[in-house]
């Protein structure tokens, strides 16, 4: 199977274009065309990724542009983790898909939003077999096309046109500094193939000063595609898309494909340290920020758009300290956990017909299924013992320490506290005690999203049973079988006391969620007062797009007065002065056309009287 690998992409792809053509013939039975092609899709990624557990790294490339010496090629490329990513995405978008049959219900353009899942799909897998960074980049720019697009898709709302144009400007930040990483990157070994580059840092002949400019470089990309401090601000805007697109954007898509660039270009960040210091202090201050943000927020999506943002920095953080594993381990259990608490709020929203928490409550009895369901997906989070959360979490904080990174251990201990918090309060605040202005009667949802969401549920339990102490890290050492450029950064052990701690911070979170949000034996604004300095910097979001919106705005409208000067004293003024110049001359010239034949004689005789002159001085020069 992995030799027609390439055909994965091509079945989204058939499907947008498919309903680009169709969809409006089809309307809702479109949908059965992407379900169809993603499952196609999907089924393919299985039989690759049983096929990839027992053969080695297959790669096929052919020539696609010949520059005098230089051939570029393109194809596709098998290895662990793309193998891994293939079925991860094309089975959290299978999910996504069914869910939306009963979500998007009734929507007009209910078959173009197939559509732009199909090309959004298609983006992702291609970018993940890309075997070099020229094809990767390509894909990289595709999923943030599909992005704008699915963000947008209420184009007639101000503020999801607003969301999408941010999340394509930010992101385009991102990328330039991605581009330019790349650029010095051919610039130094003459070749976008990862073997090529990984061999040319191996045997040193990129210098360090100028490997970790490059590595920087590309993580700036990363911290684009994932919502990393400080380019995080398009990511909970996002949560302006329809739900579903939400739960692929944050599971499986495009933020993860930030971090699969850093862990697949991982062996040219671990030949600088510096570079590796930079991706997990990134990582472990995002990861703490956005959780206190999660603290006070409102907006259910908001709060799992800011959780989305604090685990992408446990990744991050994971992948800094030398924990490879670990951080593709988050990677893998956060798509499944992440998607399921997606899919439940959609379910709590479409059910309330509201997002603001404090507009829910007492829904427990009503949603008797999507509130155990949500309930799995928030204990996973939180990192309650032997699920799966519990089990990458874990991994993460084995990696830090072992690293000696002590402060960053720290960081993520009261991350973690602040997780199991912030998801306890927004799980009570939404199922416990009376309703707080809940539409009635309150249903549960249809068989459609159910069925997504039971089997996120189940993967959101036992996943992590691939990577635990006790039975064996068997994706640790298949993550890194055979590739020399990864030796010792496979499975991180530690003392026990780490995982100890680790329950206990995760268990005095939830219980004093439980204390305030659900017994309410201690006051709501006990831990921050909403009167308080940092009620009103955590609710505004430390005040970051103030600023940005304070610095562009003022540099814009600086750049812009710089430019109506240059253009009224110095375009203006030149325009003028060569105006003023041709119509001078042609007013001179109109002087001396009068049409008096006895004028233009005279002028003739004093001309040819003038040369006699000349030459009779000159003549002899002349000779």
């Amino acid at each position: 199977m992995m030799e027609n690998a390439w055909v994965i992409p091509i079945f989204p792809l058939v499907s947008f274009v498919m309903l680009l053509l169709y969809g409006r013939r089809w309307r809702e039975k479109g949908a059965y065309i992407g379900i169809l092609f993603t499952l196609t899709s999907f089924i393919l990624s299985v039989f690759v990724l049983v096929e990839r557990l027992q053969e080695p790294t297959y790669k096929v490339t052919l020539d696609w542009l010949s520059i005098g010496g230089l051939q570029l090629t393109s194809g596709f490329e098998v290895n662990q983790l793309n193998a891994m990513m293939l079925v991860i995405v094309s089975f959290v978008s299978l999910l996504v898909q069914i869910y939306s049959v009963g979500y998007m219900k009734g929507e007009e353009r209910f078959s173009t939003f197939y559509a732009y899942l199909g090309f959004f799909t298609f983006a992702m897998l291609g970018l993940v077999m890309a075997p070099n960074l020229l094809q990767l980049y390509f894909f990289w720019e595709l999923v943030g096309a599909g992005s704008f697009l699915l963000i947008g898709f209420y184009y007639y709302k101000q503020e999801a046109k607003l969301a999408a144009k941010k999340a394509f400007i930010m992101t385009r930040i991102g990328d330039v500094g991605l581009l330019i990483g790349i650029i010095l990157l051919f610039w130094e070994t003459g070749s976008f193939e990862y073997g090529d580059i990984f061999s040319a840092v191996q045997t040193g002949e990129i210098s360090s000063g100028r490997l970790t400019l490059i590595a920087i470089l590309i993580f700036i990309g990363a911290v684009g595609k994932s919502g990393q401090f400080p380019l995080h601000t398009w990511l909970p805007d996002a949560m302006e898309g329809p739900t579903p697109v939400s739960a692929l954007i944050h599971a499986a898509t495009m933020v993860a494909a930030g971090v699969y660039l850093v862990a697949t270009m991982f062996p040219l960040f671990l030949a600088s340290s510096s570079a590796m210091q930079v991706v997990a202090v990134i990582g472990g201050l995002t990861a703490i920020f956005a959780a206190s943000i999660a603290l006070v927020q409102k907006d259910v999506k908001r709060v799992l758009a800011y959780s989305t943002i604090s685990q992408l920095g446990f990744m991050m953080l994971a992948l800094g300290t030398a924990g490879y594993v670990a951080g593709v381990f988050h990677l893998m259990t956060h798509a499944f956990f992440k998607a399921l608490l997606f899919l439940a709020a959609g379910s709590v929203i479409h059910a309330l017909h509201t997002q603001d928490a404090e507009k829910m409550g007492g829904v427990w009895k009503k949603l008797k299924i999507t509130g155990p369901l949500f309930l799995i997906g928030t204990l996973s989070i939180s990192g309650f013992p032997l699920l799966s959360g519990f089990f990458s979490k874990d991994e993460i904080l084995m990696a830090t320490w072992g690293n000696g990174s002590y402060f960053l251990f720290t960081l993520a201990l009261i991350t973690s506290f602040l997780t199991a918090f912030y998801m306890f309060r927004l799980f009570f605040m939404i199922f416990a005690g009376e309703s707080r202005g809940a539409v009635n009667p309150v249903q549960e949802s249809s068989r459609y999203m159910l069925l997504p969401m039971v089997v996120l549920a189940v993967l959101s339990i036992v996943s992590g049973y691939i990577q635990t102490p006790w039975f064996g890290s068997f994706l640790g050492n298949w993550l890194v079988e055979g590739d020399e450029s990864l030796l010792g950064v496979g499975h991180h052990e530690g003392p026990i006391w780490i995982m100890l701690l680790a329950v206990a911070v995760s268990l005095g979170g939830m219980f004093l969620a439980y204390l305030i949000y659900a017994k309410k034996g201690l006051s709501r604004h006990w831990l921050i007062g909403e009167d308080s300095i940092l009620y009103r910097v955590l609710d505004n979001k430390y005040f970051i797009d103030e600023a940005y919106y304070f610095t562009v705005g003022y540099l814009t409208r600086g750049f812009s007065l710089f430019l109506s000067y240059m253009e009224k004293f110095i375009v203006g003024g030149l325009v003028s002065t060569v105006t003023s110049s041709i119509e001078g001359l042609g007013k001179i010239g109109a002087k001396l056309q009068t049409g008096q034949v006895q004028q233009y004689g005279v002028i003739a005789f004093l001309g040819l009287a003038v040369l006699m002159v000349i030459f009779a001085f000159t003549g002899g020069y002349l000779r």
